[in-house]
């Protein structure tokens, strides 16, 4: 999944979309997905990252990242893709 180039971040987990004005509020995890989406790194890598960085397990890891990939994509966060990632 590839996330718009131009979403604004902020360190404290505030995220601002400028072609359409919406905002919203996500935890450190949450954060550090959308940094690494944004950076054009894979689920897989995000997945191995989270796990070395916090402290939680693969499977609860797994339906957790997945949900919020797709919450990003109701969000319509995410850059017009073709294949689905």
């Amino acid at each position: 999944m590839k996330l718009k180039k131009n979403l604004a971040l902020s360190e404290t987990g505030f995220v601002f979309d400028p072609s359409n004005g919406n905002s919203f509020a996500t935890n450190p995890i949450g954060l550090s997905i959308v940094k690494m989406l944004k950076e054009g790194k894979d689920i897989e890598l995000i997945k191995k990252n989270i796990l070395n960085e916090y402290l939680t397990d693969a499977n609860t890891l797994e339906k957790d990242i997945y949900d919020f990939i797709n919450m990003l994509k109701k969000l319509q966060l995410n850059e017009n893709e073709t294949s689905n990632d």
